[in-house]
């Protein structure tokens, strides 16, 4: 399904398009009540609106912002909490944190973090918490 998508700058696309997208948006909001008045107050005909609809939207406000990194980690005091100040020292935010039971001393870690508010990217980060003491390893496994 990834492979159905394409991100294009609306600098190159026919203007009409944005207008779908306005058009639903007045709908959602509950600004007009109909899809006849959402369509004539943006400048489209009704037809172009539900051929398009279910095809275009906005990215979310976080788009390329969320990313999740994978972890080993040694199971000693404090390793976890150095990984914390880095990820808060590079104004990055949790959103989620997940550690399995340690096994042979080393606990696996999966951290998804926001990152609209760094300015640092996101490899910079990665390679910052590779230098702490007790990281064994750090992947990149997802980033939305």
């Amino acid at each position: 399904m990834r492979s159905d998508y394409l991100i294009v700058s609306k600098a190159i696309l026919p203007p009409f398009y944005e207008k779908v997208v306005q058009a639903r948006s007045l709908l959602e909001t509950k600004k007009v009540k109909s899809v006849q008045e959402a369509v004539r107050s943006v400048g489209i005909s009704r037809s172009t609106y539900y051929k398009y609809k279910d095809y275009i939207f906005r990215p979310s406000q976080d788009f390329g912002r969320r990313f999740t990194f994978s972890m080993v980690l040694l199971d000693e005091p404090g390793v976890l909490s150095q990984i914390l100040k880095t990820v808060s020292g590079a104004s990055a935010s949790i959103v989620t944190i997940h550690q399995d039971v340690p096994i042979n001393h080393c606990a696996v870690v999966t951290l998804t973090l926001d990152g609209s508010h760094m300015e640092a990217t996101i490899e910079d980060l990665k390679e910052e918490m590779l230098t702490l003491d007790g990281v064994n390893s750090l992947e990149l496994i997802a980033m939305e």
